[in-house]
């Protein structure tokens, strides 16, 4: 089994992570929305993943909505001490699947209350304000009234820390004015590239960074670069993407999701898989092919 440790480890809060977790998003059914088909190859999915030693896994009630913490209960509860659950709000289904933006307080206050509910936890590890406008890349704007209310149910005991998704390095430093933020989830990937100033600057103030759709998401990562690259080291080009991710900067943390107990198992082998300096050179590269097609 593989030793997912030697990918390293990073704080998050006030609890120490190992940098392979789990993201829980495709345990829910087809465009995260309703049941999944077979409930118990989910259960089975992130059983393995605590048995594989993963001590960090990233949710939200959005996802279903409220199955996919339901499973993460079903399966899990009561929670092993070490596990870190770190789940977002900003944002509701509608009757049809879509995602519709909740940043009322009293939507994100209820948000927090159906996680907790759904999880079965009294208060949560952390909490992400998503800034869910319909898109994957940020958007300039204040976010003060929405990281407000996250601060006052901190100070009420029910969420412990407080981090951000889908947001610009303004927003971080508007959010930091107000509470400490311990982590922000954007998009970034080998291939796509916009928060390299901000991994960088996060990194120098010990704040984690965890990349959503290391992968690609729903658009799964094609780079012939990377292919070859990984046909060289024995390894699959998602083994390689995850492996160049964790070199990149020691503050990010990852949460590739599956919901198969044999794509997990190649998710966490990237933990064992070295990258020569000319590999490495070679996939630093990708981007700037992106850039220039």
């Amino acid at each position: 089994m593989t030793d997912i440790s030697k990918a390293g480890t990073y704080k998050l809060g006030d609890r120490t992570v190992k940098r392979l977790g789990y993201g829980a998003m495709q345990l829910a059914g087809p465009g995260v929305f309703g049941p999944p088909k077979d409930r118990d190859a989910a259960i089975a999915v992130l059983r393995e993943a605590i048995a594989s030693g993963v001590d960090h896994i990233d949710t939200s009630d959005f996802y279903g909505p409220h199955v996919t913490n339901q499973i993460i209960r079903e399966a899990l509860h009561p929670y092993p001490a070490n596990l870190t659950i770190v789940t977002k709000v900003g944002a509701r289904r509608d009757d049809k699947g879509a995602w519709v933006p909740a940043f009322a307080p009293d939507e994100l206050r209820q948000a927090v209350h159906d996680n907790m509910r759904n999880l079965g936890l009294d208060a949560i590890e952390v909490v992400n304000f998503r800034r869910h406008d319909g898109l994957h890349e940020p958007s300039e704007g204040s976010i003060a009234k929405e990281v407000t209310v996250l601060a006052e149910l901190q100070r009420q005991g029910l969420v412990k820390h407080i981090g951000l998704s889908n947001v610009t390095l303004a927003q971080v430093e508007e959010a930091r004015r107000i509470v400490p933020i311990v982590c922000v989830q954007n998009l970034y990937n080998i291939v796509h590239r916009n928060d390299d100033a901000l991994i960088d600057a996060l990194g120098a103030d010990g704040i984690a960074y965890v990349p959503f759709f290391p992968l690609g998401g729903f658009t799964p990562l094609q780079s012939d670069t990377l292919a070859n690259v990984a046909r060289k080291l024995g390894a699959t080009p998602m083994q390689v993407a995850l492996a160049w991710l964790l070199r990149r900067a020691p503050n990010i943390l990852l949460i590739p999701g599956t919901s198969s107990v044999g794509h997990l198992r190649e998710n966490l082998a990237a933990a064992d898989l070295d990258l020569p300096a000319d590999a490495l050179a070679v996939l630093n590269g990708i981007a700037n092919e992106k850039a220039a097609a």
